[in-house]
């Protein structure tokens, strides 16, 4: 399977997490509708790596740790601001907002990676700003 096809299943996930957040923060505390989905993922995920072969945890490097946990945090500080918005605000405005996220991962991979930027990207990440301003207005 390409790239494109995990891609695309991911935008799918994600759109139905944004719903399903939504309707299970109502009456709770953010950050506690936050630890609840992270102990979840958190089952999920390590219930995949242990129904397959994986590598060594040896076999990882301190410069991966370093990355995977500043992922770690940086991922756990999106889901409590994400699950906040979502309990003050619109599914339909918040999640444009997130998504927002698209042009700052492509800034940033060209500032830190090195990726190239072409033409598209700029127009790509252009219209993602217009669209998220279009939608969010009130």
């Amino acid at each position: 399977m390409t790239w494109l096809y995990w891609a695309l299943l991911s935008a799918l996930f994600a759109g139905l997490t944004a719903v399903l957040a939504k309707a299970g923060v109502q009456n709770i505390d953010s950050n506690l509708a936050t630890a609840i989905r992270t102990v979840v993922i958190l089952v999920f995920a390590w219930s995949i790596v242990l129904a397959r072969p994986m590598g060594s945890l040896s076999a990882i490097s301190a410069r991966n740790w370093i990355f995977l946990v500043l992922s770690g945090l940086a991922t756990g500080a999106s889901w409590l601001c994400y699950f906040r918005a979502l309990q003050l605000g619109e599914v339909s405005r918040v999640a444009p907002v997130d998504k927002l996220s698209i042009v700052v991962a492509m800034a940033l991979a060209m500032l830190f990676l090195n990726e190239q930027l072409t033409w598209r990207h700029w127009l790509g990440g252009g219209l993602i700003v217009s669209g998220t301003i279009v939608l969010t207005r009130t």
